[in-house]
């Protein structure tokens, strides 16, 4: 049994919407990080995912799934970060094949500065989205699922 044409359609447009608005949320955050304190969204990303972790390091595979890049691409991600004193790698004391991702005091510091600019401007991002009626419902779906969390 498939899924009907117009099932399909509603899903289309469904993810259509859900891609629309995450363009609008990503430029507005890349504008606002990128003129305040000099992050891409991605770079945002991996220092609030290393924030978040006891002892701010993780595994390489850990990041390259928190930021949703390929392996490649979170190595290279991370050397910028690092060539500017954000980051740094260290060996896996129990693996040596395993290579930590740690935050430095100075990415700490910049994160802490981003933070809040960060989160205005997706409340303020969000704020106008509801206010269009095609965003509007994946604006309330994503509130009530924060409000759950």
């Amino acid at each position: 049994m498939g899924i009907s044409d117009d099932a399909v359609e509603i899903r289309a447009r469904g993810w259509r919407t859900l891609a629309a608005l995450h363009g609008i949320i990503e430029a507005d955050l890349e504008k606002a990080l990128g003129a305040s304190v000099g992050l891409s969204v991605v770079e945002y990303t991996v220092l609030d995912a290393l924030s978040r972790q006891d002892g701010w390091h993780m595994r390489m595979q850990q990041l390259a799934r928190a930021t949703a890049l390929s392996p490649s691409a979170t190595t290279r991600l991370v050397t910028r970060l690092e060539d500017r004193g954000l980051l740094t790698r260290i060996l896996c004391a129990d693996d040596r094949r395993g290579i930590y991702t740690e935050l430095t005091p100075a990415g700490l510091a910049l994160y802490e500065q981003a933070h809040p600019i960060h989160d205005e401007t997706l409340e303020r991002a969000l704020g106008e989205a509801v206010t269009q009626p095609e965003l509007a419902p994946v604006v309330h779906a994503l509130q009530s699922v924060t409000a759950e969390a």
